[in-house]
């Protein structure tokens, strides 16, 4: 038999198929047909281990599903957690597939024998009689080469990957192919199981973490340790679940070691099929910076939220005042942006790419973005050290000289620059803030006649040549004609009311122009030209402007309800829907979706409290 995943008869995956788990180091990817496609250890950003989905004939998977054609799949994460369990039903009987990154305290890792990379997945027989196979096929280096494995006696197999050992401990026989590729075939009655445990050692000696009931025990203690986080969440809105599933996601996303949170686990998967627009997403933005921290901090994760702020300290300090776009999960400049030409890319969809070029943009909302991040994150009556005053200092007088110049935009545009109207509002946005941290008292040495001129300059300017009197609403760029979704962030970050007779007039060009069908919204009027799909980031965008008083408490509900289920069945939406079917585009899961998620909810959940609404 040969070892890619098209001669087992799998279909190919959508993008939409996908579930995530994780353990705050890195992240997989599990079809809805028991096939891990997407692996990249030791950390987010490392070359991958599997990579099928940009590639199933060389990529490398991990496939574990019955012999026989499943009649019906079904998949669920255990409730607050991010362990997936997949249900296969075959016309002989009936398997469940659990799959989790073991991740637990750091007291209980002391105490046991703890890998610091691990994927553990176990199957077991509900009912009937089931052919199950494994097949992993792994293909380090994004699939340039095969893993060589060796047996290693009652450890299992090991394949050395330069320095780095991937090891496979197996409580069926296993056989190795000539390709590389270990396989089995085996056979599960109701109650029996088969547990798997790959792991990733990076240091010597490895650690080999043992089955049986251990498995068990590692299974019960990444449920408790998932559970105990999510129930720190004090949000209590209408949209529980739904918030809580996203922080799920972003906890994912989270770096643990340095507190950074990627925008997507993933490389490549394109915005539209067979097109260019293919990015890698394995990197931290300043752009998220403040939804990020009124997220964390809105639903009740202060903890998380601190580590974010400390990572985002950390990584401006070399660079400041002036910032980059995007930083490594360390805070360190990524990689050159390569084309990987082995690789066929999701759908046929090319290049291939590993790193980012928008790495060396100029973006100057991420300035506002930050300041903000800070804001929200220092409370009031709380002091500021010194070196963020200084560092707050710096941006300030960074944005008074620089406001004026056009750049890349928050889209990341690799055309001319221009003076777009969003980053323009982050300029007035980080003088903004400033200002009120030195109203507040916690902010010393600025200088506030600088600050408040250029913040009056930037308001004047954003109001006179932002606002198309024509068209009866702003403009995507400054003294442009075609409207931008971003142009919901002028209310959502309170320049100006979302109940104002210019919101709502920017309001009617945005749905004429860029909701081709409700709970879609693309970015801008370019989108349409290039076939994007919906950017599902501007729907929550949308209901959030509505939940502030773009428009009533029921539309704004009604807007949330009919944006939900365009995630996935385990609750992931991806960077963009696919306007004509639906289906996932872009990186996935990805972050700002989910951001977008939780801070629409926040917004929800507070205009119903102040109508006295909530239901509880």
């Amino acid at each position: 038999m040969s070892g890619n995943k098209r001669s087992m008869n799998l279909p190919p995956a959508k993008i939409q198929d996908y579930a995530l788990i994780g353990n705050g180091r890195s992240a997989a990817l599990i079809s809805r047909f028991g096939a891990i496609d997407w692996l990249c250890w030791p950390r987010f950003d490392s070359a991958s281990i599997f990579a099928a989905i940009l590639d199933r004939e060389v990529g490398g998977s991990w496939v574990i599903a019955p012999v026989r054609e499943s009649t019906k799949i079904e998949r669920c994460y255990l409730e607050n957690t991010n362990v997936i369990e997949t249900r296969f039903h075959t016309s002989s009987g009936n398997i469940v597939l659990t799959d989790f990154m073991a991740v637990t305290s750091e007291e209980n890792k002391k105490r046991m024998l703890w890998p610091e990379h691990e994927i553990v997945r176990r199957v077991r027989c509900q009912y009937g009689e089931v052919n199950v196979r494994a097949h992993l096929n792994a293909r380090p280096e994004y699939g340039r080469r095969a893993a060589a494995f060796t047996k290693s006696g009652r450890l299992g197999w090991r394949a050395e990957i330069g320095p780095n050992l991937l090891n496979l401990h197996s409580e069926v026989e296993l056989m190795a192919k000539r390709d590389g590729a270990l396989f089995a075939e085996f056979k599960l009655r109701p109650g029996e199981t088969a547990a798997f445990s790959l792991t990733f050692a990076t240091e010597s000696p490895a650690t080999i973490p043992p089955l049986g009931d251990a498995v068990e025990e590692r299974l019960q203690l990444t449920v408790d340790w998932w559970r105990s986080w999510a129930a720190q969440a004090k949000y209590d809105g209408p949209y529980r679940r739904e918030a809580i599933r996203s922080a799920l996601v972003l906890k994912l996303l989270s770096f643990a070691p340095s507190g950074a949170i990627i925008a997507a686990p993933t490389t490549s998967l394109p915005e539209t099929i067979g097109a260019e627009f293919n990015w890698d997403y394995r990197f931290a933005w300043l752009r998220d910076a403040s939804f990020t921290v009124r997220a964390l901090y809105g639903l009740g994760y202060e903890d998380d939220a601190a580590a974010f702020v400390s990572w985002l300290l950390h990584a401006t300090r070399l660079t400041r005042p002036e910032l980059r776009v995007l930083y490594d999960i360390y805070g360190e400049r990524p990689c050159d942006e390569q084309f990987l030409d082995h690789l066929r890319g999701y759908a046929d969809s090319r290049p291939v790419r590993i790193g980012n070029a928008a790495r060396d943009q100029l973006q100057l909302d991420v300035y506002g973005e930050v300041i903000d991040a800070v804001t929200h994150f220092v409370r009031e009556g709380e002091k500021i050290d010194r070196d963020m005053q200084q560092m707050l200092r710096h941006f300030g007088e960074y944005v008074c000289d620089h406001w004026r110049e056009p750049d890349n935009g928050m889209w990341e545009y690799r055309d001319e620059r221009r003076p777009y109207t969003h980053s323009r509002l982050l300029c007035w946005v980080a003088l903004d803030r400033l200002l009120k941290l030195r109203e507040r008292g916690q902010l010393t040495g600025i200088d506030v006649a600088a600050c408040e001129k250029a913040r009056g300059e930037i308001r004047r300017d954003i109001e006179e040549h932002a606002w198309n009197a024509e068209l009866k609403s702003y403009t995507e760029w400054l003294g442009g004609s075609t409207v931008d979704a971003n142009l919901f962030v002028l209310a959502l970050q309170e320049f100006e009311p979302a109940a104002s007779e210019r919101m709502r007039q920017t309001y009617r060009q945005i749905r004429e122009k860029l909701i081709p069908r409700p709970g879609l919204v693309l970015r801008n009027e370019r989108s349409i030209d290039w076939q994007e799909g919906g950017f599902a980031l501007c729907t929550f965008w949308e209901i959030d402007f509505l939940a502030r008083g773009g428009g009533t408490l029921e539309e704004a509900r009604a807007a949330f309800n009919t944006a939900m289920p365009y995630a996935n069945e385990v609750g992931l939406f991806a960077e963009e829907i696919d306007v004509a079917t639906g289906e996932a585009r872009g990186n996935f899961p990805q972050g700002f979706t989910h951001l977008g998620v939780i801070n629409a909810a926040l917004s929800l959940r507070d205009r119903e409290e102040r109508e006295g609404k909530l239901k509880r």
